[in-house]
């Protein structure tokens, strides 16, 4: 049996028992991915079905060790306010469903003391790895790359007078920060991101 088998029946089976002892997913300490449990490319996809779901979209999956797992099918993430208002924090709706930005050095924004890979609080789609992280000095956390291009969304926002380019979660089209092209190498970019739309996970092995 192949490693990443061993990765989708353990979530299986964290599923089925959370879903048999009348627990929730977040209880189960899992907050998962926008779809289905699917192949792609020939790789496994871990994901799980969420309240609601929207159009199919192509993401790259990884396991919480940072293994990557491949292209995966999953179907948009896709709630009513409601919804969205039981699963994010106060902060992290305002930020993520709003548009919002937190207030710098409000949250934890340095480079963890142990290596991991950052995911949506809401759909658990991987964002970052925290390899890519560095101190920007601008109170928010930042990161020099995504940890897969398919899985963030960039488009043009220009709120406040000025032009930028905001970045949300391609898995739930929930708003994460900006990128700018002040960053270091090797990109030269800065994807300044508000920490209450990350969720840290350290590396499991």
């Amino acid at each position: 049996m192949s490693r990443t088998q061993d990765l989708v029946r353990l979530e299986r089976r964290r599923f089925l028992r959370a879903a048999l002892t009348g627990g929730t997913l977040a209880a189960a300490g899992w907050l998962a991915l926008p779809g289905l449990l699917r192949r792609s490319g020939g790789s496994e996809a871990m994901a799980a079905t969420p309240a609601a779901s929207g159009a199919d979209v192509l993401l790259v999956c990884f396991a919480d060790d940072g293994h990557r797992l491949g292209s995966c099918h999953v179907r948009k993430l896709v709630l009513n306010d409601a919804q969205w208002h039981e699963r994010l924090s106060d902060d992290a709706y305002d930020v993520m469903r709003r548009a919002g930005t937190e207030r710098a050095f409000s949250g934890p924004h340095e480079k963890p003391a142990v290596p991991g890979l950052y995911r949506c609080p809401a759909c658990d789609t991987a964002l970052f790895d925290a390899a890519t992280q560095f101190d920007s000095g601008t109170g928010w956390p930042s990161f020099w790359q995504p940890i897969a291009k398919e899985n963030v969304i960039e488009t043009r926002d220009t709120s406040f007078g000025w032009e930028r380019t905001a970045v949300s979660c391609a898995g739930c089209d929930s708003h994460l920060g900006h990128v700018f092209d002040d960053g270091p190498p090797p990109t030269g970019l800065r994807y300044c991101m508000n920490s209450v739309a990350l969720r840290f996970v350290p590396r499991t092995s």
